[in-house]
């Protein structure tokens, strides 16, 4: 068995509307489906210990073909800073074109850019954002590599698995 895809990311928010209308603002990404969830299965399936709890969810759908699936809990637990060497996740990345570009728009928007555009070692640009609940945003252009990853990714993996990555894989 294995995986057929990437489906989505999910990520809680402290406003609804807002989040809808910042990932449209800035990023262009429609919402594409709304559900309010019953406060039984809010309590039972998600653990939020209240009386009458709430939980809208959203799919908001990226070019490409990814969904960030949004969550709004009422009540609310505080937002908090994830450090980078605390095991959980961390970002999640869109891809782009031109980030120079990117970063000149993002500080326009009034969106906190965490870093500059910089060149990995491996040759590809990336940089860090965050929304208005500080969850980091990475944008990354992978340049000529976009096209290796997409047509020759299967292929790589493959031959990495039996060869440069084979420890990886051995029990």
């Amino acid at each position: 068995m294995r995986a057929h895809s990437f489906s989505h990311v999910g990520i809680t928010v402290s406003d609804f509307n807002k989040a809808v209308q910042f990932y449209w603002d800035v990023f262009g990404c429609p919402l594409v489906g709304v559900s309010d969830t019953p406060p039984d299965r809010v309590r039972t399936f998600f653990g939020v210990d209240d009386p009458a709890p709430r939980c809208k969810i959203g799919w908001i759908r990226v070019p490409g073909g990814a969904v960030l699936e949004i969550f709004e809990f009422q009540p609310q637990l505080p937002s908090e800073r994830i450090p980078w060497n605390r095991v959980g996740l961390t970002h999640f990345s869109f891809n782009a074109r031109n980030l120079p570009k990117w970063y000149d728009y993002l500080q326009r928007k009034g969106v906190e850019c965490v870093s500059k555009p910089e060149q990995s070692p491996r040759g590809h640009w990336f940089f860090f954002a965050r929304d208005f609940d500080g969850n980091l945003i990475e944008l990354m252009d992978l340049g000529f590599m976009h096209y290796v990853l997409q047509w020759g990714g299967p292929l790589g993996g493959w031959l990495f698995r039996r060869g440069r990555y084979r420890k990886y894989y051995e029990s």
